[in-house]
């Protein structure tokens, strides 16, 4: 299907489907600019996963918290995700088969899978209704080579995660999916499913619910230190505070080439990724396509991600649509293509949403919070961030408090980036495309 008449249903958006029931809104409606505190004990730049969770877990320990978002509150890849719950499972089977010495790549892994359940916790602590499932991940493999592997690191994944964890070879693999465009693969029981705008949006009713202040549409120009303080310069005016936590992870480089955090921006590098929403399907093809409506991710470097939307009705579909900017009507196609590729019953289904959104990748492919000259930070999700930033904001926020009461395996890592690096990736589309490249190299063998 190539005719964009035929390929985009009527009504075609190039919003994310999850602002079909949960679009950030503005915090105040009202003509006039927020008013600008003249002081906050703990500012926070960024209004996703990260800094909510922060703001949350601040408020709770009787912090005056003021939080900063240069949108609207989750109008980044908080609102834009897949919504799929995987508690660093990635970043777990990475790090364990990894040169890091055993201990250190197991305490990684430990912090990762314990996203998971902080997570679980947060939804049900805070009653945040937004559409969470744990439904199961299933990875299927893009080559037997990668089936292999998953298989030895399935029993520490296992391990790591407490749930139960196997691997299915390609004749079991219409158990949990629709397809046999794979070869096989992992399924785990510590994964979920959720409606990551709601959840965004419970977070911040629950962090204004602990007495935290958030304000949105104002955007941090400079931070600066005066003594014992820091100075934030914002579009609505200066503000003092004790402390600043910077988690503007895909987003610290902002469009017009500046940063709040110019340290933090040539250490992350905002990567691209596309997702689709397809028209409405009949029951009896999402069960055969989804049987038991696990999310899916599979084994390739520039991976698929795909999933059920949480009705049930649409099958929603992400991917590396391309690694140089384009809008998402252009990135449409690729993925569709894709996705019927996978499902050749979805060749002539049409689409109802094409979006997109900035993930954070880092050179060490790792998660960090820490602190520089004064300034704590937490980025870094390698496309992961439903939980880890969720995660990352809490324990960041622990840091800043005093109240860590164990060390925290990804806190004050070494944090790399490359000379002359700035925050704009102009090495993505080489690197991308080299990694497609050596994808295709392996299926082919």
């Amino acid at each position: 299907m190539t005719n964009l008449q035929t390929l985009f249903a009527p009504g075609f958006k190039t919003e994310p489907y999850w602002w079909d029931l949960a679009e950030p809104l503005p915090r105040d409606s009202g003509d006039e600019a927020p008013e600008m505190p003249d002081r906050a004990t703990v500012i926070i730049v960024g209004g996703g996963y990260a800094g909510l969770s922060a703001a949350l877990t601040l408020a709770r320990l009787g912090q005056d918290v003021l939080l900063l978002e240069a949108e609207r509150i989750g109008w980044g890849a908080s609102s834009r995700n897949g919504g799929m719950v995987s508690g660093g499972l990635k970043l777990a089977g990475s790090v364990l088969g990894s040169k890091l010495p055993p201990p250190v790549a197991q305490a990684i892994a430990k912090a990762a899978a314990d996203s998971f359940p902080f997570l679980e916790d947060l939804i049900l602590r805070e009653a945040i209704r937004c559409d969470y499932v744990r439904c199961g991940r299933f990875t299927p493999a893009w080559t037997p080579a990668h089936y292999d592997a998953m298989a030895r690191q399935a029993p520490l994944i296992a391990e790591l995660t407490g749930q139960p964890t196997h691997m299915l070879p390609p004749d079991r693999q219409r158990e949990v999916l629709g397809s046999d465009y794979y070869h096989g693969g992992l399924f785990t029981e510590a994964a979920g499913s959720l409606h990551p705008a709601k959840l965004a949006r419970g977070m911040a009713e629950a962090a204004e619910r602990a007495g935290a202040r958030l304000m949105d549409q104002t955007r941090v120009l400079a931070i600066t230190q005066e003594g014992l303080h820091f100075r934030v310069e914002t579009t609505h005016g200066p503000v003092l505070s004790d402390a600043v936590l910077v988690t503007t992870n895909g987003y610290t480089r902002g469009t017009d080439g500046r940063s709040p955090m110019p340290w933090l921006a040539r250490r992350v590098i905002p990567v691209a990724s596309y997702m689709v929403a397809t028209e409405e399907l009949e029951p009896e093809v999402m069960d055969e396509l989804f049987p038991g409506r696990h999310v899916i991710s599979d084994s390739r470097r520039v991976l698929s991600y795909f999933r059920p939307s949480p009705d049930g009705r649409r099958v929603l579909w992400g991917g590396r649509a391309s690694f140089a900017p384009i809008i998402p009507p252009a990135a449409a196609p690729i993925l569709h293509r894709m996705m019927s590729r996978v499902f050749p019953d979805l060749a002539e289904a049409r689409l109802t949403h094409a979006w997109t959104g900035n993930v954070a990748f880092t050179f060490d492919f790792l998660p960090h919070i820490g602190v520089e000259e004064g300034i704590h930070y937490a980025a870094g999700c390698q496309g992961s961030g439903v939980a880890m930033a969720t995660w990352l904001g809490h324990n960041a926020a622990l840091k800043l408090a005093g109240n860590q009461e164990t060390p925290f395996a990804l806190d004050s890592l070494p944090f790399p980036t490359l000379p002359g690096y700035s925050g704009s990736p102009w090495f993505l589309p080489m690197v991308g495309n080299w990694y497609r490249l050596k994808d295709w190299m392996e299926r082919k063998r």
